[in-house]
């Protein structure tokens, strides 16, 4: 809740700062104090209107995990599970979904993929359709 409040509170700072005083010092100092203190800048201000993942679909939560642990320990890479695992076409590309916005995917994934960081690799997600790991690689 603090984290919260101190970028409420920061964003406020530099909104007052840009609009309610016309010197240009300012105006460049809330900006850099803006962007140098704020590394979800684009989360807070609700600008990321899509995403690109990339997924392996599996049948099994201990399926899923196990790819997920090869990965992270560096045994293989996400792209080349996707294309051995995967039970989705996706993975014939290396289970890249390309770029999509909100309401385009089932909720339980949608919702994992908007609160990753790009780079990140999701624990498993259950959907209707079976068991995700997801790879967020790039927000817009």
């Amino acid at each position: 809740m603090k984290k919260v409040l101190a970028k409420y509170f920061l964003f406020i700072m530099v909104i007052s700062m840009l609009f309610l005083n016309n010197n240009n010092n300012y105006q460049v100092s809330a900006k850099a104090l803006y962007e140098n203190n704020n590394e979800d800048s684009k989360l807070m201000t609700n600008t990321i209107t899509e995403v690109r993942a990339s997924h392996i679909l599996v049948s099994s939560k201990e399926d899923a995990e196990k790819i997920r642990q090869d990965i992270v320990d560096g045994k293989t890479d996400f792209a080349s599970a996707a294309k051995e695992y995967s039970k989705c076409p996706s993975g014939k590309n290396g289970g890249d979904l390309g770029y999509f916005g909100k309401g385009m995917m089932v909720p339980e994934f949608e919702q994992a993929a908007f609160t990753m960081k790009v780079g990140d690799i999701s624990e498993p997600v259950k959907t209707q359709f079976g068991w995700h790991l997801i790879e967020l690689t790039a927000q817009r």
